[in-house]
């Protein structure tokens, strides 16, 4: 099938929309992509509605504007069978609420004439799942697409982030041993929080702030005390729950805030990667962070394994989590499951997502 993926994520810069040739097991090609910015209205909008449920008044201007958003960037495609809408996270907490991806797929299938797959997480909630991350299936498929013959560590640095362990010689992502997935800890969330407030910047471009300080070692000692660090897997996170560590680098100097940052994303991957079931033989980076250079040499100071982005394996990294969902999509059309107990603690694979037709 030909469809759409779009994806807007935890960094809540815009909307990610690519096109992917595929059956929801093996990927034919890929096709074109867009990327569709929120307006600065719109994400001002969004940022307070982080932490919202459904129900909670006021929401429904930020539903208009995230659908809008997803609309506009629909509107470059054509020849579409079926599109994969994620919608906006707003709140997630698995183990309480549940998860919150704003944006009504049913008006958007109405709206672009195509069936929208969407709310591809609750049911995985409702399993006894976290509801994330969804992405591994789809970095399965792309490990066979590349050709790898032994475990590879598909590494997203967003907002949050997320790694994925894959083993391609099992025979089906939801096999035993195929796969193992969690948020690490925070991405790029809190050194894009801390450089707004230090600088007006969106982001650390080209990790050149961290890069010129200095990690305070003292900061990154709390890391051992955070509740999280000591769960095992499978677990998800919030893009707030290590909001107090920006409280914790306040009185350093903008470098070394940044710095530590980066060192707080980065000691996070390594000390997840203690959960994968052998060595990774390739790190494959995607996500904003694979452009910060700090980043990136520091995660390839503490591996064993090389660091590249995943270019370098001829995939897109701005993309990635776009095309899943268009994977996705595909899966839950055919009734395969989009996530299992290794990926997300469901009780048994679960195929989540509703179906919304013109």
């Amino acid at each position: 099938m030909r469809a759409l993926g779009l994806m807007s994520g935890t960094s809540m810069d815009g909307v990610d929309a690519a096109v992917l040739e595929t059956d929801g097991e093996t990927v034919t090609s890929f096709g074109p992509s867009a990327f569709r910015p929120y307006e600065p209205q719109d994400r001002a909008l969004l940022r307070e509605a982080l932490g919202r449920w459904p129900g909670e008044p006021g929401l429904d201007a930020v539903e208009a504007a995230v659908r809008e958003a997803h609309a506009a960037a629909i509107a470059g495609f054509d020849g579409l069978e079926l599109i994969g809408f994620h919608g906006q996270t707003l709140a997630h907490d698995p183990k309480g609420r549940g998860t919150h991806q704003i944006g009504r797929g049913d008006r958007l299938a109405a709206e672009a004439g195509v069936p929208v797959v969407w709310d591809f997480r609750a049911a995985d909630v409702a399993s006894g799942g976290e509801g994330a991350p969804l992405v591994p299936f789809f970095h399965f498929a792309l490990a066979r697409t590349i050709g790898a013959t032994a475990p590879v560590a598909f590494l997203n640095i967003g907002g949050v982030a997320n790694v994925t362990w894959v083993d391609p010689r099992a025979c089906a992502p939801e096999a035993p041993g195929a796969l193992v997935a969690f948020d690490t800890g925070p991405g790029n969330a809190l050194l894009d929080d801390f450089l707004s407030e230090r600088l007006g910047a969106a982001f650390d471009a080209d990790g050149a702030t961290s890069g010129a300080g200095r990690a305070c070692g003292e900061v990154l000692g709390r890391l051992a005390d955070h509740p999280y660090i000591r769960r095992p897997p499978p677990k998800s996170l919030d893009r707030q729950d290590f909001h107090g560590f920006l409280d914790a680098v306040r009185g350093l100097s903008t470098e070394d805030g940044a710095a530590t940052l980066a060192a707080l994303t980065v000691a996070c991957v390594i000390e997840g990667a203690r959960h994968f079931p052998e060595p990774p033989a390739r790190w494959l980076v995607c996500g904003g962070g694979r452009r910060n250079r700090t980043l990136m040499a520091m995660l390839g100071a503490r591996s064993n394994a090389p660091v590249e982005a995943v270019e370098a394996a001829g995939l897109d990294g701005d993309m990635l989590e776009a095309q899943a969902f268009a994977f996705l999509a595909v899966r839950v059309l055919r009734g395969l499951p989009t996530s299992a107990s290794a990926t997300t603690g469901a009780r048994l694979p679960v195929s989540g997502g509703r179906i919304s037709r013109p």
